[in-house]
């Protein structure tokens, strides 16, 4: 394995500097003639994301960048998801499917950093089903097939005032096929480096058209194997974990202070169990856990539309998607009570010595009850119906109905019911010294199976207006209105064991309701030259359950010269709180925390850890997150082979909902100058001696964010004539400032910390030579370093990292297609820097060759793909 811990690796200086000095100094020879196409022509006029008003701008008014399916088809992805996550735009990575995680079969896009909760992802410019397991978090791109794509575009700017809700950090857009003849068969298959991580995709697509309308359907499939921790890097590091097979050992009569120890007479040396330096016996979770689920993607789709007249076209989609998980956790791990004199209880470190009074508290792991498995079962139902009418020349119309149903199932295997484990080892039939020795029966006797049932329901309605007013200096103003419907509904329900605690190594809090949302929206264009226009936009959202918001913007283009135009835009936008958050159920929790007038009324120091009784709740007094933002950026084709784009942005968050614990309560009650007060719904209790009865805790709007920065666009395209034609493009975003106030008023610069890279940037090398075409795309993901600690030690660092993607693929006489690629081709595995529990950073690495998160473990990925059309 190589580890890539250079700045700028060899690759991406090549590859960039090779990319500038095509764009700067090729030969003009090489370029495109002009004259050529110098005759004028008339521009279709088309809605652009960002925007619902039809317009012929080539280059709009706010940023907009498009995916198109070739760049699809060379990247050798093979879901939405896997695609998105190589876009410079994911700032931090994505979230994708882990084994194990409360939404394993989860995967989002992250725009700017900001949350897949503040990124809106649209399919054909309405907006995607949220997820049920995770609703806060947005929509789910494996709900998507990526053979039903066309293209895919990312606004890299604020549009609540067109779309609502969550458009702060940016929008994606997918866009469906519409346009396709014949039948279309494809295979694919890729190997990882690293074992498991497998992938495999297959899809039939047919489409038929006449003068009056058009049809395309077809199906898909793609899985991906499970890839286990041991086979990844940093896999082969033994676990080291306190839960393996250790007691508490008293070590005065009071019982107030001791140490851990572990288990006499219990060989720590089999079955994943081992001896740490320290004596402790722990678990070696590495051997048997799971980093990524093994996930299945099967979806059918279809789509047309239906020329009913001169005047009306009617349009429908329909498309469903079954997603499979299997995902796999280590032994359950759990805290058991023994009492004093029962065949487990140890006493002065014997087993089963003469009773001291006191019980025996054992950190141990249930290997012997096996691993925790997760299967999940999602399936995502999508049909919409719409009708298209030109009322007059001027007057156009759009409006229809849509149903969306995303139900979720998870069943997990191997866990264990505290209170019935306990029973067991106090009546001797578990005994700690020898778990494996244990009865079927007896293990079957405390083990449980789990549930998870979820759906996210909604029904739209929607309607819109487009219509031109009058004619001014730069061309004819247009508007458009229209105003939308919506009717969520919502359920998150764990089994009753889970929730009421009494499960080791599960827990869950169930939420379920719903609420309605009434939108109008406007926008309307003013041209008042040729080369200057303004357009306004504004948009009124009413939501049933917590108020309503308001979201205006401005935008302007100013193109002084033919191939130079400037741009600007402000808005304000808002993210709703998830029903998931709104919704939640009561539910209560014993707290670990530190309150001094607790623990003195207790005669405990004032220092000491103790428990109280606290009820996490949805808070009514939740409202939504509002931001501010702007852009200014400049756009420049100084010649016909290359165009030039540089774009300014800067958002702010406030009022960002957080969730605000037990000790943060306590917190802000001792010392509000420095904490802040308690949030307006939540609470906490005292007893007349001063000491903590109980504490409300949960959501509340608290807290800011601030980030702002660039992103650079350098597109070239060279016609060789006979050697062929060369594209580049290259994309880097640059984050300048991340700077979160957290609830206790502290400000953080996260930009350019660990896990919070400040630079991606992308090239894509594309050259067509007859029936061949060549791809070569360079990912690059800039260094990171914490500050100095306190004691001045210099902090965790991550250096550059880079990755590079090949394809060679040959167009066959006979219609068909084969493609030969691999991603990640120099084997590149990111630096061993631990992050939140894991040997590298999984969220924002992935480990198979493919940048996932943002950096891989994978290895190299060889694919082999064919397509066939007819």
């Amino acid at each position: 394995m190589k580890f890539n811990r250079n700045p700028l690796s060899e690759s991406v200086r090549f590859g960039l500097v090779a990319g500038l000095a095509a764009a700067v100094v090729a030969p003009a020879a090489f370029a495109q003639d002009a004259t050529e196409d110098a005759e004028a022509k008339t521009l279709d006029r088309i809605e652009v994301t960002g925007s619902r008003l039809k317009r012929a701008d080539i280059e709009g008014a706010v940023p907009v960048i498009v995916i198109d399916r070739a760049s699809i088809d060379a990247s050798g992805d093979v879901s939405v998801a896997d695609v998105l996550r190589d876009s410079t735009f994911a700032s931090f990575g994505n979230f994708k499917p882990q084994s194990g995680s409360s939404a394993q079969s989860l995967a989002s896009v992250d725009l700017r950093g900001l949350g897949s909760g503040r990124t809106l992802v649209l399919i054909d410019g309405r907006r995607a089903p949220t997820n049920p397991m995770s609703a806060s978090s947005g929509s789910d791109l494996n709900a998507i097939p990526l053979a039903a794509v066309e293209r895919i575009e990312v606004l890299s700017d604020g549009a609540s005032a067109v779309y609502g809700s969550d458009a702060i950090g940016g929008v994606v857009n997918i866009i469906l096929r519409k346009d396709f003849n014949g039948a279309e068969l494809r295979y694919g298959y890729g190997s990882t480096a690293v074992t498991g991580g497998d992938l495999e995709d297959v899809s039939a697509v047919f489409g038929t058209a006449s003068d009056r309308g058009r049809l395309i359907g077809g199906a898909s499939h793609s899985s991906r194997g499970m890839v286990y921790t041991r086979d990844q890097i940093g896999g082969d590091t033994l676990g080291v974990s306190v839960y393996g097979n250790n007691y508490y050992a008293w070590t005065n009569p009071t019982g107030t202070a001791g140490a851990i120890a572990p288990v006499p007479g219990f060989a720590c040396n089999d079955n994943g169990f081992w001896t740490q330096s320290n004596g402790r016996c722990s678990f070696d979770f590495n051997s048997v856990a799971a980093n990524d689920a093994a996930v299945d993607n099967t979806s059918v789709f279809v789509r047309g539309d239906y020329q009913i007249n001169d005047d009306w076209t009617v349009y429908m989609t329909a498309t469903t998607t079954k997603v499979e998980t299997f995902g796999r956790y280590a032994p359950v791990p759990g805290v058991i009570r023994v009492e004093d004199g029962t065949p487990n209880d140890i006493n002065g470190g014997v087993m089963g010595g003469p009773g001291d009074g006191r019980p025996t508290y054992f950190y141990h792991r249930f290997a012997a009850a096996g691993n925790r498995d997760n299967f999940t079962d999602t399936t995502n139902n999508d049909f919409l119906v719409g009708f298209q009418g030109q009322l007059t020349d001027t007057i156009s119309v759009d409006f229809g109905a849509r149903r969306t149903s995303y139900k979720y199932i998870e069943t997990g295997n191997g866990y264990v019911i505290a209170s019935l484990a306990q029973q067991a080892a106090n009546e001797g039939d578990y005994m700690i010294t020898d778990p494996f020795g244990a009865t079927p029966e007896t293990l079957k006797g405390f083990t449980a199976t789990i549930g998870r049932n979820s759906f996210y329901k909604s029904a739209e309605y929607f309607a819109n207006v487009n219509f031109d007013l009058f004619e001014m200096g730069g061309g004819i103003s247009n508007a458009v209105v229209g105003a939308e419907y919506r009717e969520d509904r919502f359920q998150d329900v764990y089994d009753s064991l889970s929730q009421a605690g009494v499960v080791l190594g599960s827990s869950g809090g169930s939420s379920g309701g719903g609420r309605d949302v009434t939108s109008a929206y406007f926008e309307w264009l003013l041209p008042f030259t040729s080369s200057f226009d303004i357009t306004l936009a504004g948009r009124y959202d009413k939501y049933s359950d917590y108020g309503n918001d308001f979201s205006p913007k401005i935008a302007a283009r100013w193109q002084p010269l033919d191939n130079l135009t400037f741009r600007a835009s402000y808005g304000q936008g808002f993210k709703a709180p998830g029903l998931d958050i709104l919704t939640q159920a009561r539910s209560f929790s014993a707290e670990p925390v530190n309150d001094v007038a607790s623990c003195l009324a207790q005669a405990e120091p004032s220092t000491c850890q103790l428990q109280v009784d606290t009820y996490f709740i949805a808070n009514p007094a939740l409202s939504s997150e509002q931001s501010d933002q702007f852009s200014i950026g400049v756009v420049y084709d100084p010649v016909d082979w290359l165009d030039l784009s540089l774009d300014y942005y800067n958002i702010t968050v406030e009022d960002t909902i957080s969730q605000i614990g037990a000790q943060d309560i306590i917190n802000m009650d001792v010392d509000p100058a420095n904490y802040g007060t308690i949030p307006a719904g939540l609470s906490i209790t005292r007893r007349a001696d001063g000491s903590i009865r109980e504490i409300t805790a949960g959501y509340a709007n608290e807290g800011d964010l601030e980030t702002d920065g660039l992103d650079f666009r350098a597109n070239t395209d060279f016609d060789f004539g006979s050697a062929g034609r060369l594209q580049n493009r290259l994309t880097v975003s640059y984050i300048n400032k991340y700077d979160v106030t957290t609830i206790n008023g502290e400000v953080i610069e996260y930009a350019g910390r660990h896990g919070y890279p400040d630079l991606r940037a992308g090239l894509a090398n594309d050259w067509a030579f007859g029936d061949w075409a060549f791809t070569w795309n360079v990912n690059y993901i800039a260094g990171q370093q914490n500050p100095r600690t306190a004691s001045g030690a210099a902090g965790t660092r991550v250096g550059g990292y880079a990755t590079n993607d090949v394809q060679v693929a040959w167009s066959a006489p006979w219609n068909g297609k084969v493609a030969i690629g691999a991603t990640n081709v120099g084997d590149r595995y990111p630096e061993l820097k631990a992050f939140d529990g894991r040997p590298w950073n999984f969220y924002l690495y992935d480990a198979y060759g493919r940048t996932i998160y943002l950096y891989d473990a994978y290895g190299r990925t060889i694919y082999l793909r064919y397509t066939q059309t007819f």
